[in-house]
């Protein structure tokens, strides 16, 4: 194999260095602005490449809607005597007659024991037929059965007692200090009281979301909301599942950035601003903070909104740039919302890919292995 003589040495890495910086091929940690914006429809590409400001930050300001339906809000708090299914009741019927409907010969009462309220919540008392009793109290089941049976007995008087019966009781799981099932009691009745029960959320509170499933309906708030909402803090049923688990929301970041992972979300509503914070900021020697992307698969009639179209169909890839020099560029970045799965990537500053090829010439002698390792040589 032929040697390069030493005094061509410097001229051979000159060129060397000069073809790699030309052929964009030094490394680095991903596409330039350029081969982005090469991407986008206006040049023939699959994205819109948007430039971020107010109107922008205001169209996709959007997060994720929780809460509770209005069933769960207007459901009554339990008391103490409220029948539930599985409860055993004790009637006793007195009637104003010799020969009544229920009662025995010589008597003018009728005791009819151990009467449980099946799993959907009704009874079956002869000459009344079948009531709904769960969540009634002894006394509203009193007032039906009599209105039932004062049409075919002169004035009846009914007596409802609760002998035994299963009562209510929600069960807890997830990211709470104690999990398990409790019964829903006088200073338990609702969930925030049911929660405090349990020792509270194990997790930061920020990031904590409570389910509540009942039958086949499910609703779910921020842990935080209990507390500056307190029409969320919903009265419980019994056979009540309630769910607390963290926030499951990330976004990925890429890029010239301090450190590149899939990033979760530490607060209910995250800003562009507070991501790249989150990463350990944009390095000084190499970021471009004229190069912040967010790249997001956008729902047809947000992306409608960002582009003043109406004919947009199906998710649209959309990149936001973010130039952070521009005199409010920082405020844009800081109302701009990220939201789940979506990709932060920084460039690299043209003065970077310039470092690397002037570190490769100022390398002492500029080694011709070193060249012939760049070559496959």
């Amino acid at each position: 194999m032929k040697t390069v003589p030493f005094r061509w040495a410097r001229p051979v890495a000159l060129l060397a260095a000069m073809a790699l910086a030309a052929s964009c091929t030094l490394p680095r940690s991903g596409p330039t602005k350029r081969e982005i914006f090469a991407g986008s429809v206006q040049k023939e590409g699959d994205a819109f490449i948007i430039a971020v400001n107010d109107r922008v930050t205001r169209a996709t300001a959007v997060v994720p809607a929780l809460g509770f339906s209005d069933a769960f809000q207007s459901a009554g708090r339990l008391t103490s005597d409220t029948i539930r299914p599985g409860d055993v009741l004790g009637l006793t019927i007195w009637e104003n007659v010799d020969d009544g409907l229920l009662a025995a010969e010589a008597t003018n009462s009728t005791v009819l024991e151990e009467v449980q309220v099946d799993s959907a919540g009704f009874i079956f008392v002869p000459y009344a037929g079948r009531l709904r009793a769960s969540g009634n109290t002894p006394e509203q089941l009193r007032e039906a059965i009599t209105g039932k049976l004062e049409d075919q007995t002169p004035d009846p008087q009914v007596q409802v007692r609760r002998l035994a019966g299963d009562g209510s009781t929600v069960s807890l799981t997830g990211a709470v200090t104690g999990q398990g099932i409790y019964p829903i009691q006088r200073p338990t009745r609702t969930l925030a009281t049911m929660l405090a029960q349990a020792g509270g959320v194990s997790i930061a509170p920020d990031i904590a979301q409570v389910t509540v499933i009942r039958g086949q309906e499910q609703g779910r708030i921020w842990f935080q909301d209990l507390f500056d909402h307190p029409e969320l803090d919903i009265a419980l049923r019994g056979g009540d599942r309630i769910l607390v688990e963290e926030d499951t929301r990330s976004f990925t970041a890429l890029g010239s950035t301090a450190s590149q992972a899939r990033v979760p979300f530490e607060s209910q509503d995250l800003s562009a601003l507070e991501a790249i914070a989150q990463v350990g900021g944009l390095i000084s020697t190499s970021s471009d903070p004229t190069g912040v992307f967010i790249f997001r698969n956008e729902p047809a009639e947000i992306a409608g909104q960002v582009l003043g179209r109406d004919d947009l169909q199906g998710a649209q890839r959309m990149v936001y740039v973010l130039n952070l020099t521009e005199p409010n560029g920082l405020f844009v970045a800081r109302d701009f919302v990220i939201r789940d799965d979506d990709t932060l990537y920084v460039t690299e500053a043209p003065y970077s890919q310039w470092a690397k090829t002037i570190s490769l010439l100022a390398s002492p002698l500029t080694p011709i292995a070193n060249v012939q390792t760049v070559f496959g040589g």
